[in-house]
């Protein structure tokens, strides 16, 4: 029984979420890639996973020992790319999230031409905009905007994202231009996200600025609260990406320009087994060449 193969079962049930779409990930069949691991277990002589008949429950010795498997796999994987003398021409499956709109924005353009770059690198896309747990989740890499919490993972400076404040000509016809942040009190806005209170970001003579804004819409999805400003129903702030061909049509109105804050971040995030990872790291050049002028 080959021990690098059972983990490697492993890992796609945990990444899969169920034995049905392991084994159909893998081309075998359910009852197999059940009985393998029930004897990984039996040598371990631990539970991995507690099974009912609805879902799987890792257990903690379930969940450190994937996160062990996945750094071992990692390395396995660069020992016989160097080996094989393939270290120069990048292969293999590359798991990412990304956020939503970045993605439809960007990366529908940009994976193509890259996979026509690397034709051994395989690309598993998730498009989310909740934040997610790689080591647990099982990516290889993710996508982030903004702020970055300290831990044990990698990040790589990608690109700069420019956000705007704007509103529709009809809507600024109605109820004015606001002149500073303190003249949003009198407007109607539109923050991203959720809760009776979102702080927008300024920054007025220099120094940085907030103010808590409400609006009678608030969204956790760029393309919706942008939609919503078009129609006239308030400010809204949102990223380049999301709003320039409105801007560049007439349909929004840049506000503010003079008090908008510094860009965002986005940067690649991974786990320290994946920095020797030559597709990540490949997709990782490949982005910050394409968006060197920011997004």
């Amino acid at each position: 029984m080959n021990p690098f193969e059972d983990m490697r079962l492993f890992c796609q049930v945990m990444e899969s979420g169920s034995f049905t779409a392991a084994a159909e990930h893998l081309g075998l069949s359910k009852q197999f890639v059940s009985r393998r691991l029930i004897q990984l277990e039996e040598r371990l002589g631990v539970r991995l996973l507690n099974r009912s008949t609805r879902r799987l429950d890792v257990t903690p010795l379930g969940q450190s020992y994937y996160e062990s498997a996945l750094r071992l796999l990692s390395e396995v994987e660069q020992v016989e790319q160097g080996i094989t003398g393939q270290n120069t021409d990048p292969r293999g499956t590359i798991r990412l999230s990304a956020p939503l709109s970045f993605a439809m924005a960007h990366l529908g353009s940009l994976l193509p031409l890259f996979l026509q770059r690397h034709p051994h690198v395989t690309v598993e896309v998730d498009l989310s905009d909740r934040p997610v747990d790689l080591i647990s989740e099982g990516y290889d890499l993710v996508l982030r905007i903004g702020t970055l919490e300290d831990s044990t993972l990698i990040a790589r400076r990608i690109a700069s994202v420019q956000r705007v404040y704007c509103a529709s000509p009809d809507y600024l016809a109605l109820r004015g231009t606001p002149q500073s942040p303190d003249d949003l009190a009198d407007h109607e806005c539109l923050p991203y996200g959720h809760g009776r209170q979102v702080q927008w970001h300024f920054k007025v003579d220099g120094k940085p600025h907030t103010r808590n804004v409400s609006g009678r819409m608030r969204v956790n999805n760029g393309e919706l609260l942008r939609d919503a400003a078009i129609a006239g129903l308030g400010i809204t702030y949102l990223p380049n990406f999301i709003v320039a061909q409105a801007l560049q049509d007439g349909r929004l109105v840049a506000l503010l320009e003079d008090t908008t804050p510094e860009s965002l971040t986005l940067s690649a995030v991974y786990p320290q087994h994946r920095q020797s990872s030559r597709p990540v790291q490949a997709l990782i050049e490949f982005l910050r060449e394409r968006l060197a002028g920011g997004c």
